[in-house]
């Protein structure tokens, strides 16, 4: 598939640059695809959080198409155990990549919903059209990572937007 967006360009264009060293140079080098992450310490502009802390200000929450979009959202601590198999990695192809996700698609709508449950707050939607470039679906294929690196995801989403939930609102309670 080719990239539909200025962001998926260059992430692409920074693994064919790896590929091309790694064959010139015999640098075993892995990259790694990250799908939508989210936990504690989140980036607040990011979907989860930023959804959140406009729920709990009491204000609308944008949702861009009709909510029907869905994206593989992955809890950090799964990513980070794709991480550190990735990095004992010293067999096989000099050059990999590894798709890292929960390898299961959370609609947009079902996402706010969930976020809603998680801090004890009802969403107020704001529909707004679709972004230019917003793929509709975005999912992990992680058969590679779960074969060569053991990768296997633990966390559903309803767990870790409650994981989540803890953190953000003890941090809002400072």
């Amino acid at each position: 598939m080719e990239p539909v967006s200025p962001y998926a360009a260059t992430k692409r264009a920074g693994e064919l640059l790896m590929h091309t060293y790694s064959h010139l140079f015999g640098l075993f080098s892995t990259s790694l695809r990250f799908f939508t992450v989210y936990g504690p310490r989140q980036r607040p502009e990011m979907a989860i959080h930023k959804f959140a802390q406009l729920m709990v200000d009491g204000k609308t929450v944008p949702r861009y198409g009709d909510g029907s979009t869905a994206r593989d959202y992955t809890y950090i601590d799964d990513i980070v155990s794709g991480v550190l198999a990735s990095v004992d990695r010293t067999t096989g192809p000099a050059f990999r990549i590894y798709n890292l996700g929960n390898s299961q698609t959370v609609r947009l709508d079902d996402l706010i919903d969930a976020i809603g449950r998680a801090i004890g707050r009802q969403p107020v939607i704001q529909d707004l059209s679709e972004q230019p470039g917003d793929v509709p679906r975005t999912f992990a294929d992680i058969n590679r990572a779960r074969a060569e690196l053991g990768y296997a995801p633990k966390t559903p989403i309803d767990l870790g937007l409650q994981k989540f939930a803890s953190w953000f609102l003890a941090m809002e309670r400072r």
